[in-house]
Parts: structure tokens; sequence; C-alpha cells
């Protein structure tokens, strides 16, 4: 009913973008104990309330769906190894595995912090392990034919544009207006994280940057706003872009794609790892040192076909000074090396002083 806790708490989630699709009976009506309990009381603790929104909604999506099969299931009779079988349903999707496991000990660590269960079974359970490039990364070839269909002064320009020049994520992108640029700089807060470990981006707008927002019509909140003159949400505009990127013939390019390519790009120019985090708003290293480390064994690559192309030059010029020397020892003008040698030994012993006093004892 309108005015009761319930109802505003659904009412901010709907503005907000989060599902209220299937959602879990309400905790009067479920048995408490089970696991379909606990993540009712999961939903509700302020600890999952602080999460993004994003966050927010994979995880519900994912323990959802685990309750409906195992919903009226014991937690304290939970195992180990009913984790593994929980995470092994989706062994053929190694990141939907790992990310159903990842919001399971996201409820056991909320659950034993808050009381509501002693049992924590998804300790020692690890995840798939499995190799990806993850997004493809933008090429200089497919940058340039993506600007030569999209000029400057069309959405899908501008939306590439402040893909490229910030290196923002979906989610920041949708939400950049001019009351976030002053005196010539971007200071941005970042969507991620941002209400428990916020990271702030101050950065100087790049020229071309600038030509692109003042020949693009713009929202007056945000830069980028659909056909209806309204905000995209972060999956809208993922799935226009993808169109946009059809358009050009790139349909394996993607927006974060373009990120992972600014990066690439500032690595390639000796960018350093910390300059590189002053762009991205990475908080470690880890993260960044990929692109270094990449760009680093490009240029040294280079540098050692380099060296190999000249290796062979010295190898032929060492080739001619041995056909030299070979020449010379086979002259019959050859010093006497030895000789030459044993003067110079003689010359030297006699110089020493106590070579002459062991000759005079003897």
């Amino acid at each position: 009913m309108p005015g009761t806790p319930e109802f505003i708490a659904e009412y901010q989630e709907a503005i907000t973008g989060e599902s209220v699709i299937s959602r879990p009976r309400r905790s009067s009506e479920l048995k408490r104990g089970t696991f379909h309990h606990l993540c009712v009381q999961y939903f509700k603790s302020g600890e999952y309330s602080a999460l993004d929104v994003s966050t927010r909604n994979w995880q519900r999506r994912t323990l959802e769906r685990i309750c409906e099969t195992h919903g009226d299931n014991l937690v304290s009779q939970m195992q180990p190894r009913h984790v593994r079988l929980l995470r092994d349903e989706l062994r053929s999707t190694p990141a939907a595995a790992n990310q159903r496991l990842k919001a399971l000990r996201a409820l056991f660590n909320w659950a034993n912090e808050a009381d509501e269960t002693t049992v924590n079974p998804t300790l020692g359970v690890k995840r798939i392990p499995y190799a990806t490039d993850g997004h493809h990364t933008w090429t200089d070839a497919e940058i340039a034919q993506y600007q030569a269909r999209h000029a400057v002064g069309t959405k899908a320009r501008l939306a590439f544009d402040l893909l490229r020049f910030i290196a923002f994520r979906r989610e920041d992108v949708v939400r950049l207006g001019r009351e976030h640029i002053c005196n010539g700089r971007i200071m941005y807060r970042q969507a991620k994280n941002e209400h428990r470990n916020p990271v702030d981006i101050d950065i100087p707008l790049h020229p071309e940057l600038a030509a692109s927002i003042a020949a693009t019509a713009t929202g007056d909140k945000t830069f980028l706003v659909t056909e209806f003159c309204k905000a995209f949400t972060a999956n809208g505009f993922g799935n226009k872009f993808k169109d946009w990127c059809r358009q050009a013939d790139l349909p394996h390019c993607s927006a974060h794609g373009i990120r992972k390519a600014t990066a690439t790009t500032l690595a390639e120019n000796a960018a350093t790892a910390h300059e590189i985090m002053s762009i991205t708003g990475h908080r470690t290293l880890e993260e960044v040192e990929r692109y270094t480390k990449a760009a680093r064994m490009r240029k040294m690559a280079d540098a050692a076909m380099t060296k190999l192309a000249q290796t062979k030059h010295r190898s032929k010029a060492e080739q001619d000074l041995s056909h030299r020397v070979n020449q010379w020892d086979n002259s019959p003008e050859k010093p006497n090396e030895t000789n030459d040698n044993e003067s110079l030994w003689r010359s030297l012993g006699e110089s020493n002083p106590c070579f002459s006093l062991e000759r005079a004892a003897s």
C-alpha cells in the first residue's frame, strides 16, 4: 500500500532502475533458516543497499535464480560441496559460474557478520579458471574506420569521443554533462564504488573532444540523450553504441574496448602506470600494468629486431676482418711472434729488482 515502508522501498528501486520482477516472497511467509529467507534478509540489509545499483541488480538476479530451485533448503546444512554443485551448474559459461560464486560469498560474508548464520560454505571453493582477453581493444585502423563512418557533429561520434578522450565506462559517459566541465577541465566522480570507495577524476579537456561537443546537439543535463531527449541508461547506451559500431562494419567492437584502446595508446607513448591511472581512474597498478607491459613488450620486440639487423651487418664486417687476418697469417712476411714474446718477457723480467737479486744470489 502507498505510504508503507515496503512501498517506499519498491518505489526507490523502481526509479533507480532495479528490477522488482521475481522478487522473493515476504519474510513473514518464509521459513526462517532457509536459503530463501537468508536472501530476503540480505536484500533488506544496509550493506546491500550501500552497493552500486548495477552490483545490487546482478547479485539479486543471481541469488533469486538459486532460490527458484534451492530456496527451501536449510542454510545450516549447506556445505562446500553444495556450493561447488551450484557453481558447476554453469560450468559451460565460466564467467557466469564465477559470478554465482561471488554472489554467494557476498551473501555469506554478510550473514556471518550479521549473526544470521554461523556457517560459510563458500570457504575453500575456488573459481573456475579460464582464459579470456576480455573486451576487444580497438586498433588504430578500427578507430579510423569508425570516425570515417560517423562524422564530427553526430551523436555517434560524440559518444566515441567521450569514450576515447576520457576513457570512461558506460555508466559514466551517460551521466557526463556541462556541469562537469570547468575552466577547461573535466571534474567528475566515477560511478563505480562511488558510495564506498569513490574515485574523483580531474583531467584536461582534450581539444578534439571540446570541438566534438561544440559541434553536436546535446541534452541539458547530459551530453548524450535518447530520441526522447532523456538520458541513456548504461545498458541502453551500450546497445545503442553497438548499433553504431555495426553501422561502421565493426560488429566485434564495443564501448569498453575504446577505454582499453586509450590506456594502450598512453602506454605505447611511454606514459607511466600512475599517469594512466590518473586518466582511467584505476585504484591498483595490477590492471594498468597489463597495458604498460604489453606496450613495453612491443617496443622491446621492435628494438630486438633492429638489433638483429645490426647483428647481420656486423657479422659481415667481422667476416671481412677475419678474411684479412687469415691473409696476414698466411703472409711470408709475418714476424716471429714467439721470439717477440720471449724478448718482451725477458725485458720485463730483467727490469724487475727481484729478478736481479735472484740472479746475483745464484
